[in-house]
């Protein structure tokens, strides 16, 4: 991910999209009691509930450094994207699987009302895909050139590949309930229904595995990207003073926050006051092309041909 902030923005919409939607697929069930759809309340009630644990994320995450946690609230953000993954997987995905199980088991024809969940499916279709491309502008300037799967698997902020992956999830899942309640309406047979809400629930459980793997991956603690790596090597090595960068750690505190860790070579009859003058001056110099290296420790030493 870009060391720029993302706006909230694609959080913001989702949250307002997956209210409305919800609240639409609940009076569908209540008239209609169809399985794809009451699987479809839950999913947007999940959804929304996520995306106010982002938002809480976020701002937890600004809290200042103190004693206990000298390098900030940083990751709070990771941790509480692993909270959505275990919500989408649970509220989410094995309901709608509870669900859809029982329904095939018991299938029940939509004998009454039966063109509400078209109409409700349909309206959420557009106000899902109005959420899904404002996630898409707001994450298209961070992505560059890299593919969307490489952007998600590569990005050090959560918020963005989360709202992607559960706007795809949630898009893709209405195609599928539309598909079973209309098939349901036609032949008559609930269990289209059903198979309809299996689906969703199978798609939603994929969904929040990807999800915990990269954020699990973020929470253990992700170095910087390549590109940054190498723009840091250069500034320290191109550094007045500086012989050779003998090892090189970054560790993400943060989406926004870098800590970097250096050993340097230096001349051996380097002064202590000198050493502290070329050390000032890498750390200007990576700041500039690295913004987001707030805390930056680095070690001058003598060059013994030491490679780590």
């Amino acid at each position: 991910m870009s060391s720029g902030e993302d706006s909230p923005r694609a959080i913001v919409a989702a949250l307002s999209a997956n209210v409305g939607i919800a609240i639409l697929k609940f009076l569908a069930f209540a008239l209609t009691q169809s399985a794809s759809m009451l699987a479809e309340g839950i999913h947007s009630l999940a959804d929304s509930g996520n995306q106010v644990l982002l938002l809480l994320g976020r701002t937890r995450a600004r809290r200042r450094p103190d004693v206990l946690h000298p390098f900030g609230y940083g990751r709070e953000r990771y941790v509480y994207a692993f909270v959505v993954s275990i919500v989408l997987f649970s509220l989410g995905g094995l309901f709608a699987l509870y669900e859809g199980y029982h329904k095939v088991r018991e299938p029940h024809a939509l004998t009454a009302w039966q063109w509400v969940p078209i109409v409700v499916l349909v309206g959420a279709i557009a106000m899902e895909g109005f959420s899904f491309r404002t996630a898409i502008v707001a994450a298209r300037p961070l992505k560059g050139t890299d593919g969307w799967l490489a952007f998600i698997r590569r990005a050090r902020s959560p918020e963005l590949p989360v709202v992607l992956l559960e706007d795809f999830a949630a898009l893709t899942g209405l195609v599928f309930a539309l598909a079973g309640v209309c098939l349901t309406i036609a032949t008559g047979d609930g269990v289209f229904d059903g198979l309809g809400s299996l689906v969703i629930g199978a798609l939603l459980v994929c969904v929040a595995v990807v999800l915990a793997a990269e954020t699990k991956s973020l929470l253990v603690g992700e170095s910087a990207e390549p590109a940054a790596v190498a723009a840091i090597e250069r500034a320290l090595a191109g550094t007045d003073g500086v012989l050779r960068v003998i090892h090189l750690r970054t560790l993400h505190l943060g989406p926004e926050q870098l800590l970097v860790g250096a050993k340097i070579a230096v001349d051996p009859q380097t002064s202590l006051r000198q050493a502290a003058s070329v050390i000032d001056a890498a750390e200007v110099r990576v700041r500039q092309v690295v913004p987001s290296a707030g805390i930056i420790y680095l070690e001058p030493d003598v060059d013994q041909g030491e490679h780590l």
